[in-house]
């Protein structure tokens, strides 16, 4: 993708993917990495800052004798989420006006 997509969008990516179903880092980015260019080295931090955000909370369960960290919405993720989804279609409605010729950006 060429467009500059900033780290409130990749907020709420992370937020959606861990909305469907309690799921794991590497996996948060290979979906994520569907939409951007992202690295695990990137993710991690902002997973770090939603749970400490009280956005996701983790709980550890063993995989193929290791450990493997699971992220889960919680409600304060929801309500962001929520809040990030309504930004997203105002700003969306915004750009197709302009960039799709579809009236008015106000």
């Amino acid at each position: 993708m060429a467009f500059n997509t900033g780290a409130a969008l990749l907020d709420a990516l992370v937020l959606s993917t861990a909305q469907r179903e309690p799921t794991y880092g590497y996996r948060i980015t290979q979906q994520v990495r569907q939409i951007m260019v992202i690295s695990e080295s990137t993710l991690y931090p902002v997973l770090r800052r939603l749970q400490k955000e009280g956005c996701l909370e983790t709980y550890d369960q063993e995989f193929a004798g290791r450990n493997r960290r699971y992220y889960r919405l919680t409600e304060t993720g929801a309500e962001t989420l929520a809040r990030l989804r309504a930004d997203w279609v105002e700003y969306r409605d915004k750009i197709d006006a302009i960039l799709l010729d579809e009236g008015d950006a106000q």
